[in-house]
């Protein structure tokens, strides 16, 4: 089984523009073609924290759907993170992960099904501060230790880490797998390597790397990175 895994940080679908434009974020989802795509900032920063990629416009033009968690009526996830999954692949289960914080950030865990396969994904935006980027890794990381049954893993997001090696990245112990597709941070001229991509030891890595494309020079303040992972027969 082959799947196509990408984080993205929209950025509220404000461009280098300034402009607000989730019909160009939609685009963007549309090239990368993933099967399970990792959102963060989806979410307006103030008011009833509203989703900047109304669920309707995402399910008509794109081959997503948003992985319902009921947190907030017209929000398509939690604290801005979001979990989009190709239709035909089954939800089996999802919850928010509360996450030690001093800014709103968080993550969402779900569990899905394919070719008969279950698998399990985190979405995630840590903290801007070194220490509490560790610990929300920790946090993330005894959250998977108490769900249900083990299957292979992957985790993503925007995870604030300006270390290629080292800082929140050093929590990840065998049988962790931290990929580094590459710099995506500022879109405009990439030098950082924030956005990463977490596997367990059963994916095998085919191919990772960032979303160069027009649109996406102009989209965000962060490129999309992706995995192409696969499994292999029981």
């Amino acid at each position: 089984m082959q799947l196509t895994f990408a984080s993205y940080n929209i950025h509220k679908a404000i461009g280098l523009d300034r402009r607000r434009d989730p019909d160009r974020i939609l685009a963007v989802l549309r090239e990368i073609d993933a099967d399970v795509v990792a959102l963060q900032e989806a979410d307006r920063r103030f008011g009833e924290r509203a989703s900047v990629l109304p669920r309707e416009a995402i399910e008509k033009h794109t081959h997503f759907v948003p992985v319902p968690l009921t947190v907030r009526p017209d929000s398509i996830g939690w604290h801005g993170n979001a979990l989009l999954v190709r239709r035909g692949i089954d939800l089996v289960d999802a919850s928010v992960v509360p996450l030690p914080t001093l800014e709103p950030r968080g993550a969402i865990r779900a569990d899905f099904l394919a070719g008969g396969r279950r698998f399990r994904v985190v979405g995630m935006h840590l903290d801007l501060s070194g220490l509490r980027r560790r610990q929300q890794v920790r946090t993330v990381l005894a959250h998977l230790e108490e769900c249900d049954g083990h299957c292979p893993t992957v985790l993503m997001g925007d995870f604030n880490e300006w270390s290629r090696h080292g800082g929140s990245l050093r929590e990840f112990h065998a049988p962790w797998h931290v990929l580094s597709p590459g710099r995506s941070f500022p879109t405009r001229r990439p030098v950082a390597l924030l956005d990463r991509i977490v596997v367990s030891r059963e994916w095998q890595v085919n191919h990772c790397g960032v979303h160069h494309s027009a649109l996406a020079a102009r989209g965000s303040d962060h490129l999309p990175v992706f995995a192409r992972l696969g499994l292999p027969k029981f």
